[in-house]
């Protein structure tokens, strides 16, 4: 009976924003930005969206979330409803580009300006300015959707270069410029973030537990951890082993991990110079394992902008991003050792 009543009388501008996960503002100022509005309006006055028009208004959210602009997204949904009035003569002046609808391999690859829900984004990928649409909505299954379109379609180094990391910085600018609003945008992304990064690190091939592995770890005080969540993965895809201890680990409890792990490489995320120990890390590259007369130690990697220039010294490098960081310790490792599994 509800549907029936739903499709006969259409619902308010209220009800539809709760189902799309948008504001009852956002809806309106697409009618009256792009002229995408209801075909039916109660006593004249009262807008009374009917299955076409939500229809059209779900179509309008998926596009702008997957990177196209507003006023695009905007044709291509009016004429998804196919209306023949006012609003589709307003919102289809121009014909429809094919891309709008499903944007074409080379248009996500193009970088392009374009509003990014109102994010200081710059000039970056056009998943990038869908996916700080769908945070600044606090819409998380579009930024789940997105987030993990992207990583299927150019790889987890490109995803995190190219399309997380800006949003993520993006988003603290605007925090840091707001006097701490956008902080739950802020949440939101890095959780979303985090679980299409876990899923990779936890899907890729399994590797012996007889390798060595790379030891994961934010320094004493440090809480960013999704720069060694995107490494982690990345490590995953490659099919070599890693450890993650994640965020804050204390100095004794890192050099425990390192001794009892014998690990190949020990990467130390710092984000500030406040968390960056360089007598930390001289001790972790110091640390010895391994059999009486055959002992080793790891290389150290240096990670993160809270290191200066000068912290790298005997047993550490300093990488100067996540391709650079995979490189290396890639590099660490035989080739029988990189697709070295256990049996099914």
């Amino acid at each position: 009976m509800g549907g029936m009543t739903e499709a006969a009388l259409g619902v308010t501008t209220g009800a539809v924003a709760r189902r799309l996960g948008v504001s009852p503002t956002t809806v309106r100022s697409w009618e009256q930005r792009y002229g995408i509005g209801p075909e039916v309006r109660e006593g004249g006055r009262h807008r009374r969206w009917m299955p076409g028009d939500v229809a059209m208004l779900e179509e309008m959210c998926r596009l702008t979330s997957s990177g196209v602009p507003p006023a695009e997204a905007a044709r291509a949904a009016a004429a998804l409803r196919g209306e023949s009035g006012a609003a589709v003569r307003a919102a289809s002046s121009l014909p429809v580009p094919a891309d709008a609808i499903a944007p074409s391999g080379a248009q996500r690859r193009r970088l392009r300006g374009g509003p990014g829900g109102g994010l200081p984004l710059g000039e970056v990928r056009q998943e990038c300015r869908g996916l700080a649409r769908a945070a600044v909505r606090l819409d998380g299954p579009a930024m789940e959707t997105l987030l993990q379109q992207t990583v299927d379609a150019h790889g987890l180094v490109t995803a995190w270069e190219e399309v997380m990391a800006p949003t993520l910085h993006a988003v603290g600018r605007k925090w840091e410029s707001t006097e701490d609003r956008y902080v739950e945008v802020e949440h939101l992304l890095s959780w979303y973030v985090s679980t299409v990064l876990r899923r990779a690190a936890v899907a890729g091939p399994r590797v012996s537990g007889r390798a060595a592995p790379v030891v994961l770890a934010c320094l004493p005080g440090e809480q960013h951890t999704l720069p060694l969540e995107a490494l982690t993965a990345c490590l995953a895809e490659r099919g070599l082993p890693a450890r993650m201890f994640g965020a804050a680990v204390p100095a004794e409890a890192l050099r425990a991990a390192v001794g009892r792990s014998g690990p190949m490489a020990v990467v130390l995320w710092s984000q500030s110079r406040s968390t960056a120990d360089s007598v930390l890390a001289r001790l972790v590259a110091s640390t010895a394992f391994g059999l009486k007369g055959a002992r080793t130690t790891p290389l150290v990697l240096l990670a993160g902008p809270g290191w200066s220039v000068r912290s790298a010294t005997a047993g550490m490098v300093r990488p100067r991003g996540l391709r650079e960081a995979l490189d290396v310790i890639s590099t660490l490792y035989a080739p029988s050792r990189l697709t070295e599994t256990e049996p099914g």
